[in-house]
């Protein structure tokens, strides 16, 4: 399939277009997660530019060229009448409640256009996702993508994260994560290829972003970014080939943050039993020392 044909098939794709129709659902939601500056406003642009004909580049979604990140908002970009992509915020240190509302934005229970607040503890957490129940959102057919930047250094506790988070898409949403490598020419993208697909993943595409400052249309970086949205069209018209329930899957995506939530929660109160516990044996080491020292001293001057 060429250039061409590639796009033209993005562009008419189409809800109805399988036996069983859309089943309630009105558009797709490309849902973007990833660390802070791997790339994933510099996507959306990317796959904006792409779509349409000419080499007029437009920055849709502002990037940032840092580790910082700008993305603060839960900001959408329709990319088609029935295919919209989210730019959700990035994530830097990955704490357990950063991870928490990272699930929070993958299962849409915060708004379109809302800043994201990082929570700091369970209660916070839990009214959030019961304010979300004032506007649900049950018509948006959810597909996870993994934006990832090939010259980041990976650690084992990264690398456990995004397992977990790979899992989790699927607990959620029923789709594995597909994952895209951006900054292709960086690194070896091949060996980081590699620990992606030892992970779970079972789709990993390497791409060049468009830039204001590298906008050049080429046949393979162009094509490599049209397939990232191709295969997750792919996933929609598999998913939708079995019957589905809007409501019951959102309330599935509700029980496994909450489940989450409370494992946090859980960790949280064993970690400060812990603490305390180690807490009362230091004083009683150190009352126990202070009380020989008591007696020692009152020996060395003969008294009792």
């Amino acid at each position: 399939m060429d250039i061409r044909q590639l796009r033209d098939k993005i562009l008419s794709f189409s809800l109805e277009d399988v036996d069983l129709g859309s089943q309630g659902y009105t558009r797709v939601l490309l849902q973007l997660f990833g660390y802070t500056g791997h790339g994933k406003s510099s996507f959306i642009n990317s796959c904006m530019y792409v779509l349409e004909e000419g080499e007029n580049f437009k920055e849709h979604a502002e990037a940032g060229e840092t580790d910082h990140g700008l993305t603060m908002v839960r900001n959408a970009y329709p990319i088609t009448d029935m295919i919209t992509m989210v730019d959700n915020r990035g994530c830097s240190k990955m704490n357990d409640f950063e991870r928490a509302e990272v699930y929070a934005q993958l299962g849409n229970f915060v708004s379109i256009g809302e800043k994201v607040e990082w929570k700091d503890n369970y209660k916070a957490m839990m009214e959030a996702l019961e304010d979300s129940e004032l506007e649900p959102n049950f018509s948006d057919f959810i597909v996870p993508i993994f934006v990832y930047r090939v010259r980041k250094q990976t650690s084992a506790e990264e690398m456990q994260y995004v397992k977990t988070f790979m899992e989790n898409c699927v607990k959620m949403t029923g789709i594995v994560p597909i994952v895209v490598l951006t900054f292709k020419t960086e690194a070896d993208y091949l060996e980081i290829e590699k620990i992606f697909r030892i992970l779970g993943a079972e789709t990993v595409i390497a791409i060049e972003n468009y830039t204001k400052m590298s906008n050049k249309k080429t046949p393979e970086r162009t094509t490599d970014i049209l397939k990232v949205i191709d295969s997750a069209l792919r996933n929609v018209k598999f998913r939708l080939e079995q019957p589905r329930n809007q409501k019951r899957e959102r309330i599935e995506r509700k029980k496994c943050i909450n489940n989450y939530i409370h494992q946090i929660q859980v960790q949280q109160e064993i970690k400060k039993h812990e603490i305390e516990r180690l807490e009362r044996e230091k004083h009683e080491r150190e009352r126990r020392k202070k009380s020989v020292f008591k007696v020692w001293g009152r020996s060395a001057c003969g008294i009792f």
